[in-house]
């Protein structure tokens, strides 16, 4: 059952310590993790900050070994694992490092076969299962990794059939589902986003193609409820014919029911209120949620909207409290968080979307 809109609330957390964009943010136990990222200069951090939720209070914690931005981070355990990512030359990064709470100290740990940023990871039964990402000669990989931390092995999977750099993943059931929708570089496609939906099985091991996301958008932002996998705004290129004008703003919904392995036809009555990309998407309270980003106005968004899978619908939710843009996000149980990003500059906020108790 879907929550009503009026349910939901807006949590300002004390500020980030150290201001910055693209970090990797990992909910453990009452603690929000924020590792690396970019500070106004551009350059890769080694900032490592740790937010207890109760007493709302920020703790400094040793930099990370490979100052790094655009990692992907999950939490093992008592273990933080951050993988990949780019460094302050801006170069793809193999290295592999792992916080351990309770010690209060990194370790590195075995390096990715290929250095590689961008990199999607999802965790199953304690094993990381690391998918694509981009090398230095800034070509999507089709890579596909899994890591079983008592051994510290990367084992090498089958391949993706489309490679990419970027992409949403959701893991439902056995499978692991690749949403690639994302500026794909080099090779013919220049500067368009690929548009490849594929799974991978985690028990047969084995690639699955599903029809391609319906529509071509860069930026675009997806969420997955009630099973059901959302693609959503972004910006729109031009057909070939008028590549060269801008591309614009749009508000875009299509969805995908795995069951019928189909996407719905896109229509007009269920598109977003508002024209956005750039911008974070999540589920919360049996919601689609889709929180700031850029639009048509000449600063970052802080609108907010949540789509009723009932009801079929859009409707707003109360706005951000700071509008930003190229946020990182994390779920938390009845929270979904939105730290950093840009406002004017790299911004330090750290807000959190959450369902109002009702007495």
């Amino acid at each position: 059952m879907a929550a009503g809109t009026g349910t939901f609330a807006w949590a300002a957390f004390p500020a980030m310590p150290t201001q910055r964009v693209y970090c990797s943010a990992v909910h453990r136990d009452g603690q929000l993790f924020v590792l690396g990222g970019c500070g106004g200069s551009g350059r890769a951090l080694g900032a490592a900050e740790v937010l207890d939720l109760t007493a709302q209070h920020w703790t400094t914690l040793p930099p990370l070994p490979t100052p790094r931005a655009g990692a992907a981070a999950l939490a093992l355990g008592k273990q933080i694992l951050v993988v990949g990512g780019v460094d302050v030359a801006q170069s793809p990064l193999a290295s592999v490092e792992v916080y351990h709470v309770d010690e209060g100290k990194w370790e590195k740990k075995a390096a990715l076969a290929q250095p590689s940023m961008g990199i999607s990871a999802v965790q199953r039964d304690g094993a990381v299962y690391a998918l694509g990402g981009m090398g230095a000669d800034t070509s999507p990989q089709a890579l596909v990794r899994v890591y079983e931390p008592a051994k510290d092995h990367w084992q090498p999977l089958p391949s993706m059939p489309t490679p990419c750099y970027g992409a949403s993943t959701f893991l439902q059931g056995n499978k692991i589902f690749v949403l690639a929708s994302i500026l794909c570089t080099g090779g013919r496609q220049g500067k368009l986003p690929v548009t490849a939906f594929e799974a991978f099985d985690l028990e047969t091991r084995s690639w699955t193609r599903y029809p391609s996301v319906p529509s071509r958008r860069a930026f675009a932002a997806c969420a997955m409820a009630d099973s059901i996998i959302f693609s959503l705004g972004g910006l729109q290129q031009p057909g070939p014919h008028n590549f060269y004008s801008r591309p614009h703003f749009v508000n875009t919904v299509e969805m995908f029911d795995p069951s019928q392995g189909a996407w719905s036809k896109p229509s007009r009555a269920i598109r977003m209120r508002e024209k956005r990309a750039d911008f974070v998407a999540g589920c919360l309270g049996g919601r689609v949620v889709a929180v700031g980003g850029l639009g048509n106005q000449s600063c970052p968004l802080d609108s907010v909207e949540g789509f009723s899978l009932s009801r079929k619908k859009w409707e707003p939710l109360p706005p951000m409290p700071t509008g930003r843009c190229s946020c990182s996000s994390c779920p938390a149980p009845g929270l979904l968080f939105v730290i950093g990003g840009v406002a004017q500059g790299p911004s330090g906020a750290v807000e959190a979307l959450c369902l109002r108790e009702v007495p």
